[in-house]
């Protein structure tokens, strides 16, 4: 089937710094090519405020720098045990796995660790300054020992996938050294559950020396290798480290293609190597532009802007866990009844749909998805497990080894079956934000239709009149339950969602009554004194960390309180979920800021995130349960996203559920659903206009925000006509690469994008003095 189209992929953006002018050429399409060095470049005074700070020696994953390009990853941090003599340069590569299926996905299929380089002085450790500056991708600073001081530079490129480490040593630190260290290749998880039988490690890596390079070649009992090479080159007083990994199977050529690219790298100097990385980085931050007063929040979106592009990239393979940094891990593959989705979220918003790896993973391989259901439903169905590997494969089945598609109305061996359709919705989301009908057309219609079919196989009508579910399971409660929310709530956005696609592809299908059907006749959502249950059989009784209960309410936005009755319903479960201490996690308050903002509560939503802030977020912004997982930390970007614009139901709502110290605000080329890109400015708690760029000639209703009078302009300042929807929300005709800007009535206002004043100094993210 045919990919989604470039179009969609290079999320184009309207504009590039300095001031958006009402009528004529922007300003910043005339001064693009002088933005990149100026002092009053937005982008960069962003960044450069946002960068990470060590001053003290990070010792573990969640204290360190890390560097990445979706596919290979480095980790820094202090090598445990010898925190004063060597640090650590993690090599992790998301390619790199198992490939025996018989063992699942948690053990036979799972990532595998590579290893890691120590950075030897001749003296001890005494200090360190590093920064690892955003704008750059690069890490930069100074190591300093008894003997003297290494000066280093380090990145991972973006294309050539190589990480380089240039260090300039003084005259006393002249002889320190690199030493390679090999990983067991064994899954992670064997550090936190038994080795199913039959189960052994792979064997040792090869070290060996190819005519100047180095490498250590990794055999897999499955067949197929991983290969990781590395050469040093001296250039007058500096002395540069250039490695790359390989990853091949079932043919054992990644050995080649190891050599060849660190020859060729290690041709270059560092200098050349961060130009061209340089440049991709630098374009990739200007797609979009977002500005707060609050410091330290503004600094932590920024680094998962870098985080997220150092993670994915759309032919990368769907973020497992821990991203690129593979760490001693029970969860050493791809999460999909939670992790995915939160992972990606923020890339809408921030208009990067080039690292939409989901949507590329779930065409690709949807040839597997169909073997993940019983053999009876394969004909028809699609489903995906808790857990695969990069090409969706789950491997075999078990607790311990990994967790299939269960069959609703049967316990063994875990009956998750909404996982596709949820995975699904992302996609919807990346056809939404981008109204590309070839990801509609090829990858969400077909795939939903059969997810959603697989659901049909198990409804049975009730004493009732109603259409019931058999037991499944809802992520993480525990305990199967007929008519489950989970399952109920993705069933009716699904087939919703297949007869609105149907009806814009123009395909009359054959499903479509018992579609209709489903959404007349389905159960309504088990609900008691408390709000939602967890499904007709288990009330909400225990700390949940996950809201699977409550996809309806987000990321749904089937039940948005509309009513008052809909509305309490809404306020009571939330209130009631976050209620009880004891098993709540980062994504617990991502989550509940999220559903705040929908209710317009930017108060209660930042409150939310203040509490994930000092609660979990570790010094580099990363998050731990029980092993590294980055989803938290990611979609808390997407709850600052849903505070400051929402698209849901045909609306661009702008600047929603905003707390009150948040009077200034910035927001540039932020991508909408409909395929908008929203630029607007916030001053003294007044928003002082609101511009849209259509990319496709949707449909515009905007609620905007401006109380009284308003000017609608287009793009060379001639008045639009608009029609009011309601008090605050026009619709304008916009066809395809038009805009409309919106002012109080008479109002000129000044047009420039730029960074607000902070409210209060705010520490720097990593570890600072």
């Amino acid at each position: 089937m045919p990919s989604p189209s470039r179009r969609t992929v290079l999320a184009t953006g309207s504009a590039v710094g300095g001031a958006l002018l009402a009528g004529g050429m922007p300003a910043q399409a005339r001064a693009a090519d002088h933005a990149d060095t100026s002092d009053s470049d937005p982008w960069r005074t962003v960044l450069d405020d946002a960068d990470l700070v060590w001053q003290r020696m990070p010792k573990t994953w969640y204290e360190g720098p890390y560097l990445g390009n979706g596919f290979l990853g480095s980790g820094i941090y202090a090598e445990p045990g010898a925190e004063t003599k060597a640090v650590r340069f993690n090599v992790q590569h998301s390619e790199v796995q198992d490939h025996r299926p018989e063992f699942g996905s948690l053990f036979g299929l799972a990532r595998l660790p590579i290893g890691w380089f120590t950075l030897e002085p001749v003296g001890a450790i005494t200090g360190l300054d590093w920064r690892l500056g955003l704008r750059d991708a690069e890490l930069t600073g100074t190591l300093t020992t008894d003997q003297g001081t290494l000066t280093l530079r380090a990145l991972v490129h973006n294309s050539r996938s190589v990480l380089a480490v240039e260090v300039t040593p003084s005259e006393g630190e002249r002889d320190f050294r690199w030493v390679f260290h090999p990983a067991d290749a064994i899954s992670p998880r064997a550090d936190f559950k038994p080795l199913p039988d039959g189960y052994q490690g792979n064997p040792p890596a090869e070290v060996a020396e190819h005519d100047g390079v180095s490498t250590a070649v990794q055999p897999l009992l499955s067949g197929g290798q991983h290969v990781t090479a590395w050469r040093e080159r001296t250039r007058g007083g500096t002395r540069c480290l250039y490695v790359h990994v390989a990853h091949s199977y079932p043919k054992s050529t990644a050995l080649g293609r190891a050599l060849t690219t660190v020859r060729g790298a290690s041709a270059l100097p560092y200098d050349r190597l961060a130009g061209t990385h340089r440049t991709w980085w630098h374009a990739y931050y200007r797609k979009s532009f977002l500005s707060l007063p609050d410091a330290r929040i503004q600094r932590f979106y920024w680094i998962q802007l870098y985080k997220t592009a150092s993670a994915a990239r759309r032919d990368a393979p769907v973020m497992a866990t821990s991203g690129p940094w593979l760490e001693s891990t029970p969860w050493p593959n791809t999460w999909w009844n939670l992790n995915v989705q939160l992972e990606y979220w923020l890339i809408h918003g921030s208009n990067h749909l080039e690292l939409d790896a989901v949507t590329r993973a779930l065409s690709e391989f949807r040839g597997n998805l169909s073997k993940e259901v019983s053999d009876r439903y394969r004909a028809d169905s699609l489903g995906i497990p808790r857990t695969t590997d990069p090409h969706l494969v789950n491997g075999a089945a078990g607790t311990l080894t990994g967790y299939g598609v269960g069959i609703p109305g049967q316990d063994p061996p875990t009956p998750e079956v909404g996982n596709l359709t949820w995975a699904l919705h992302n996609v919807w989301l990346s056809y939404r934000h981008t109204m590309d009908e070839s990801i509609l057309r090829d990858v969400l219609f077909p795939l939903l239709r059969k997810a959603i079919n697989y659901y049909l196989h198990f409804l049975e009508p009730g004493t009732d009149g109603k259409l019931h579910l058999p037991a499944t399971f809802s992520p993480e409660y525990g305990g199967n339950s007929r008519d489950c929310n989970y399952d109920l709530m993705l069933l009716t956005w699904g087939c919703r969602t297949l007869l609105e696609s149907a009806e814009r592809l123009g395909i009359k299908d054959a499903s479509a009554p018992r579609w209709r059907e489903v959404l007349a006749q389905r159960v309504p959502y088990p609900t008691d004194a408390n709000g939602f249950m967890i499904g007709a059989d288990i009330p909400f009784a225990k700390s949940h960390r996950h809201y699977s209960h409550l996809l309806a309410v987000y990321p749904l936005y089937e039940l948005t309180g509309r009513t008052p009755d809909e509305l309490a319903l809404i306020e009571k479960s939330l209130a009631h979920w976050v209620g009880f201490e004891g098993a709540l996690q980062g994504y617990t308050f991502t989550g509940a800021a999220s559903m705040s903002a929908l209710l317009g509560k930017g108060e209660d939503a930042l409150r939310y995130l203040g509490q994930l802030m000092t609660r979990f977020i570790q010094p580099n912004t990363m998050y731990k349960e029980s092993g590294p997982v980055i989803e938290t930390p990611l979609s808390a970007a997407q709850s600052l996203h849903d505070m400051v614009c929402q698209s849901w139901g045909g609306v661009v709502r702008v600047f929603p559920a905003l707390p009150a110290a948040w009077a200034d605000l910035t927001v540039h080329d932020f991508r909408t659903q409909g395929a908008f890109l929203l630029s607007a400015v916030r001053r003294g708690g007044v928003t002082r206009w609101v511009r849209l760029v259509s990319e496709a000639g949707a449909p515009c209703v905007v609620r905007h925000g401006i109380a009284g009078a308003i000017d609608v302009r287009d793009g060379r300042g001639r008045p639009l006509r608009y029609r009011d929807v309601s008090d605050g929300t026009i619709q304008v005709a916009l066809r395809k690469d038009e805009s409309a800007l919106i002012t109080a009535r008479g109002e000129r206002p000044d047009l420039t994008i730029a960074p607000v004043r902070p409210n209060a100094d705010a520490p720097r993210w990593g570890l600072p003095a």
